[in-house]
């Protein structure tokens, strides 16, 4: 599997009222094409601000980030984010209409093409029959539906995924776990996600990056032959083994 993300020694840094905040320090890894990468840890390990410095958000005061070898300055088109607001949506316009939009103006595509593409991803996750609804008429779970057929209908080199199921009630996010697992199969989309759940860890990722405490350090990289399973023995043992780093 080649390499398509390399992250080498970064440090995040922000300014804040009482000083210079260090929320990542010195991390390194690297995603392979078409895999699903984690990034588990406690609240305030810094894994969402690693994740937009992925995005292009907030550079790194030190180290580098690099996608296919060129260093990642700025947000674009080939890194999709995911986050974990049902609020990503535009409040005027049709779930059709959300799906479309980035299609016309990031992929320069016309009508006729941008509808097909956004009814193919809108039909991926099961909404089909609601394209002509509107954000305020949509559950949280579908709202995550959309943004997701949206991200990956602009055919990104990389999803980015900020606990995009963690405001969800139980049922709700284990359907939407189990969604994610089959668009994967269908697309291959490369996938960064970020948890703080060791169970959904376990579910939806390739590998395990287990990050420290802020500011968040390297503590594990775990391989996870449990991907997939949510119950299995397999499953169960690798979750005792995460667990354990995060003690």
């Amino acid at each position: 599997m080649a390499d398509l993300l390399a992250v080498r020694n970064v440090t995040v840094s922000y300014p804040t009222e009482q000083g210079l905040f260090t929320a990542v320090e010195d991390v390194s890894f690297s995603v392979g094409a078409g895999e699903r990468f984690i990034l588990l840890g406690p609240s305030g390990c810094g894994k969402s601000t690693l994740l937009k410095s992925v995005a292009g958000f907030m550079p790194p005061a030190r180290g580098s980030i690099e996608l296919d070898g060129r260093g990642i300055t700025r947000p674009g088109p080939d890194r999709v984010v995911v986050f974990q607001e049902f609020d990503q949506l535009l409040p005027w316009k049709t779930v059709l209409g959300n799906v479309m939009y980035p299609l016309r103006v990031a992929r320069r595509l016309d009508a006729p093409a941008a509808r097909a593409q956004a009814l193919r991803y809108l039909g991926m996750v099961g909404l089909d029959r609601f394209v002509d609804a509107y954000p305020h008429q949509l559950s949280g779970g579908m709202k995550q539906r959309v943004a997701i057929a949206r991200s990956l209908s602009l055919d990104p080199r990389m999803l980015l995924m900020d606990e995009p199921f963690a405001s969800l009630d139980a049922l709700t996010r284990m359907r939407l776990q189990e969604e994610l697992l089959g668009i994967w199969e269908a697309t291959r989309t490369t996938i960064l996600f970020v948890t703080h759940s060791i169970p959904e860890a376990v579910l939806l990722g390739d590998r395990i990056l287990v990050l420290s405490p802020g500011p968040g350090r390297v503590r594990q990289l775990l391989d996870n032959p449990a991907v997939g399973e949510r119950d299995s023995e397999a499953a169960l043992r690798v979750q005792r083994e995460v667990q354990e780093y995060l003690a």
